[in-house]
């Protein structure tokens, strides 16, 4: 059995545009990958919400995706893969980050992952670095993410060159799927099942 990480912050947490509620385990990506890749994968859920790349949040705390990337390596190894989708909540205007800092980040991640003999064997883990989709319409989170929109059109340049740099799988989730524009950060139903099956198509390429 093939296990796979799936460490993200609220949108692989499965938050509902609508309700901010959880969204059930069927219709989350990462759920709608585990139904289709069947009982020889498991996947582990590792969504926060509020989590950032690198960045310790003054106003929230705990949410910085560094340092409990290790931690929870090591919890869940042997591990095959791991799946990277952060970046959104950098670009709180509180954080003045650029889209290149913001992906450099996740790329610090992604080298973290491959540097942790957490794969089997004792070797390095498969890691596949999405970048997040772009920012959509922003209504009570405008002001939270004032400047964001335009940063995030730019994820899908500076997020390829920082998997080409590392040798790591990478995936456009903005070529795949759009944020809601009810808040315009996350993701709807219809598109978790998408990116699911796009990142479903993704793991069948990695392990063939």
């Amino acid at each position: 059995m093939r296990t796979i990480l799936c460490y993200g912050d609220s949108n692989t947490w499965g938050a509902s545009p609508s309700s901010g509620e959880r969204l059930d385990m069927n219709t989350r990506w990462a759920g709608i990958l585990r139904n289709s890749l069947g009982k020889d994968y498991h996947i582990v859920e590792e969504g926060l919400c509020g989590r950032t790349t690198v960045w310790d949040d003054p106003i929230e705390e705990h949410k910085n995706g560094k340092k409990y990337l290790l931690p929870c390596l090591e919890s869940h190894r042997p591990l095959d893969l791991v799946i990277i989708l952060l970046g959104t909540n950098d670009l709180k205007h509180r954080f003045s980050l650029t889209a290149f800092d913001i992906a450099a980040g996740a790329g610090l991640l992604a080298r973290m992952a491959q540097k942790s003999l957490c794969g089997p064997n004792g070797k390095s883990p498969e890691v596949l670095l999405v970048a997040p989709p772009p920012l959509a319409k922003l209504t009570g989170l405008s002001e939270m993410f004032q400047g964001g929109n335009e940063k995030s059109r730019e994820f899908s340049k500076y997020y390829r060159i920082i998997a080409d740099e590392l040798s790591c799988h990478y995936l456009d989730a903005g070529s795949v799927i759009v944020s809601s524009n009810l808040d315009g950060i996350h993701f709807d139903p219809q598109e978790h099942e998408k990116l699911g099956d796009a990142i479903h198509r993704k793991v069948v390429q990695i392990f063939s």
